[in-house]
C-alpha cells in the first residue's frame, strides 16, 4: 500500500509518560482536513489556532502539522479506502489531533468513519463541552447558565451493534433462547438488540470524569441514567459510578446526600459533588436550572441525545466542539456534518472546529492560547462580525466569509487582551454564583433538591449515614442515653464475635425491659439486642425495601455494603419522601 503520510521534518512527538502527558514546546499535532466544507474551516482554524498560540507565548511555542487523510480525500490516494491502515497507525503516533467532518460513503459495507475511528482505537470518552458565548443567537432567556462538559461513553449501550434483523435465523434462535430459557415475553416478529453496560466499561467513564473535574475545579459530577427502569444496565451504571467516587477519589468527593445530611447544604472546601439524575429529568433540568450542573457522565444513547440538545440551547451543533478520547490518544473534531452544498463556498461558521481547537489546546496544557480565543470570540460576536448562519439571526449584523472571520479573529487577538483581567472576571463571577447556589441550599434544603431535579430511587437516597452504635458489653442503659441524646429510635449494635451486626430499638427496651422486668443499668445490650439484623445494598430501590419491610413486618432495615452497616432507613423516611416527592408507578 502507498504511505502518503508524512511526518515533519521538525517538531517534536508528544509522548506519554507514566499516566501523564508530555507535551513539548514544538509537538507535532495531526490533523485532518474533512470533507464537503472541511476544507473551509480547517484552513481558517489553522490559522486562527497558530496565531493564538504565537500570540501567547512570543514564539516559543509552535504547533508542527501532520496532515492525516480519512474520507473522500484518502479515497482518492489510496485506491477507494476511506480509512486507510496508515492513518490509524498515524493517530496512535502523534498522540493529540483534530478532524473536520467526514461522509460515509453510501452503499453496503463500510463503516461510519467516526464509529470506525473510536473502535479501533477504543476512544470510549465523547467529551462534549456546551457553554454559551455572549452575542451568540440562544432560544434561551438566560443562556449564559448553560455551561456544563458532557462526557459520553463511546462503546457500549444499544450502539454497539448487537441486532438481530426481524425474520432472520439469528433473531428466531436469539428469541426461542429468550423465550424458552429466560421467560421473556414480547412480541413475535419484533426486531431484537442487545445493550451491554459493563463495569470496566462505566468506571473508565466516570472515573475520566471526575479527573476532569478535579483537574478543572468543577464543582459536581452528575451520572445521568434510567436505572429505576433499567436496574440492571443504567441502574447498574449508577451504581458503579458511585463506587468510583468512593473507592478512587473519596478524598475529594462527597455524595449529594453527604452534602445536605452531613453538611447541611455547605459545600466543603475542595470536594466534589457526586449526583445523579434520572434520564428525562435531566432534561428538563438542562432548561430550567442549568446552573446546577458542572459535568455530566452518562451512557451512549443518552449522551447522544443530550449533546445536541443542549448544544442548541447555545447556539447549536454548528459552534459545538467535542472530542474522542482514550487513556491519552484525543481526536478532537467539528461536530456537524459535511454540508457539501456549501462545500468550497468559503461561507460557513467555523466555530466548532475552532472550538474543538480550544478543547485540544486545553488538553495539551496551553491554556494561554486557549483563552485568546474563548475571549476573542465573543467580542467579535458581540459587535456582529459573523458568518452568513448568524448575521440572519443579528439584527444589523455584517456578514463575512469563513476565511474573513478568521482574519477578524485574529485581528482581535493580536490587537491585546486583558488575560489576567479577565479570568479574574470570571473567577468572581463563578464564586459569586456558587455562593448563590449554597445559600439556597442552607435556608431551604429540601426545597433546591426538589427544584433542582433530585428524585430519591434507591435506598441510598434516604439513609441516615451518620449512624449511632453501641457494643454488646454495653449496658441498656447506656444504649437508653445515646438513644435519647441523639434524638434516634435506635441505635446499631456492632458486631458480635460471629460478625453479625445488631440493632437495639425503643420498642425493644419497652418490651424487653419495662414489660420484662429487667433492669437497664444491668442488662447487657447483647442480652435484647435483635440478631441477626435485615441488611440490604444500597442499590435497593425505595419499592424493593418496602417490599421486604412490609413482608417481614420490620420497621426498619440496614444497609450495608462491603460487610460494613453504613446506613439504615426507616419506614418513617419512606413515608416521609413519598409525602414530599410524591410516588408514581413504574
Amino acid at each position: 500500500m502507498p504511505r502518503h503520510i508524512r511526518m515533519p521534518d521538525t517538531g517534536e512527538k508528544i509522548r506519554v509518560e507514566g499516566d501523564r502527558l508530555v507535551v513539548p514546546d514544538q509537538p507535532v499535532v495531526g490533523y485532518v482536513e474533512g470533507d464537503g466544507i472541511g476544507p473551509d474551516i480547517t484552513r481558517a482554524c489553522l490559522r486562527i489556532w497558530d496565531a493564538a498560540v504565537e500570540k501567547a507565548y512570543g514564539g516559543k511555542r509552535k504547533i508542527h502539522w501532520c496532515e492525516i487523510y480519512l474520507g473522500e480525500k484518502a479515497a482518492s490516494l489510496y485506491d477507494g479506502q476511506y480509512f486507510p491502515q496508515e492513518a490509524l497507525e498515524a493517530f496512535e503516533e502523534v498522540i493529540v489531533s483534530i478532524k473536520g467532518p467526514l461522509t460515509t460513503p453510501v452503499g453496503g459495507g463500510f463503516r461510519s468513519l467516526n464509529v470506525a475511528l473510536r473502535q479501533d482505537l477504543d476512544l470510549y470518552a465523547c467529551v462534549r463541552p456546551v457553554r454559551h458565548y455572549s452575542g451568540v443567537p440562544s432560544p434561551l432567556k438566560h443562556p449564559g447558565k448553560v455551561d456544563v462538559v458532557i462526557f459520553r461513553e463511546n462503546t457500549e449501550d444499544v450502539y454497539c451493534g448487537i441486532e438481530f434483523k426481524s425474520g432472520t435465523e439469528e433473531n428466531e434462535k436469539l428469541a426461542r433462547f429468550l423465550r424458552e430459557e429466560m421467560g421473556a415475553d414480547f412480541f413475535e416478529g419484533a426486531g431484537l438488540g442487545i445493550k451491554p453496560i459493563s463495569e470496566f466499561g462505566t468506571k473508565r467513564l466516570v472515573r475520566k470524569a471526575i479527573q476532569y473535574a478535579v483537574d478543572h475545579g468543577r464543582e459536581s459530577v452528575t451520572l445521568v441514567h434510567k436505572g429505576n427502569i433499567m436496574k440492571f444496565t443504567e441502574g447498574a451504571f449508577r451504581s458503579w459510578g458511585y463506587e468510583v467516587a468512593r473507592d478512587e477519589f473519596g478524598d475529594v468527593t462527597i455524595t449529594e446526600e453527604q452534602l445536605y445530611n452531613e453538611y447541611k447544604g455547605k459545600q466543603p472546601e475542595g470536594k466534589i459533588v457526586i449526583k445523579d439524575r434520572i434520564a428525562d429529568i435531566m432534561f428538563q433540568m438542562m432548561l430550567l436550572r442549568p446552573e446546577e450542573f458542572d459535568v455530566l457522565a452518562t451512557m451512549n444513547l443518552n449522551g447522544d441525545y443530550l449533546s445536541d440538545a443542549i448544544a442548541a440551547e447555545v447556539g447549536g451543533v454548528g459552534i459545538a466542539p467535542g472530542a474522542n478520547m482514550s487513556d491519552h490518544v484525543a481526536v478532537f473534531e467539528a461536530t456537524h456534518g459535511t454540508a457539501p452544498k456549501y462545500a468550497n463556498l468559503d461561507k460557513v461558521n467555523p466555530g466548532s472546529l475552532l472550538f474543538s481547537g480550544v478543547m485540544m489546546l486545553e488538553y495539551m496544557g496551553w491554556q494561554e492560547a486557549a483563552d485568546l480565543i474563548t475571549l476573542a470570540y465573543p467580542e467579535l460576536i458581540t459587535d456582529g462580525v459573523v458568518t452568513y448562519d448568524f448575521a440572519r439571526q443579528i439584527t444589523g449584523a455584517t456578514e463575512v466569509k469563513t476565511s474573513e472571520f478568521a482574519d477578524a479573529l485574529i485581528e482581535r487577538m493580536r490587537g491585546g487582551i486583558d488575560l489576567e483581567a479577565k479570568r479574574k472576571q470570571q473567577q468572581e463571577q463563578l464564586v459569586k454564583e456558587r455562593r448563590q447556589r449554597e445559600i439556597r441550599r442552607l435556608l431551604e434544603p429540601m426545597e433546591e433538591m426538589i427544584a433542582t431535579g433530585k428524585v430519591p430511587t434507591a435506598v441510598s437516597d434516604l439513609m441516615t449515614r451518620s449512624l449511632i452504635t453501641v457494643r454488646d458489653e454495653e449496658t441498656v442503659e447506656v444504649a437508653m442515653h445515646a438513644m435519647a441524646d441523639n434524638d434516634v429510635n435506635s441505635v446499631v449494635v456492632e458486631p458480635d464475635d460471629s460478625g453479625q451486626w445488631g440493632i437495639l430499638t425503643k420498642r425493644d427496651i419497652v418490651t424487653k425491659i419495662v414489660n420484662g422486668g429487667r433492669n437497664p443499668s444491668t442488662t447487657r445490650v447483647a442480652d435484647i439486642a435483635t440478631r441477626p439484623v435485615m441488611s440490604v445494598p444500597p442499590e435497593t430501590t425505595i419499592r424493593e425495601a418496602a417490599n421486604i419491610l412490609s413482608a417481614n413486618q420490620f420497621s426498619r432495615l440496614t444497609i450495608e455494603q462491603g460487610g460494613r452497616v453504613i446506613g439504615m432507613v426507616t419506614e418513617d423516611d419512606i413515608f416521609q419522601t413519598v409525602e414530599k416527592f410524591g410516588w408514581s408507578v413504574e
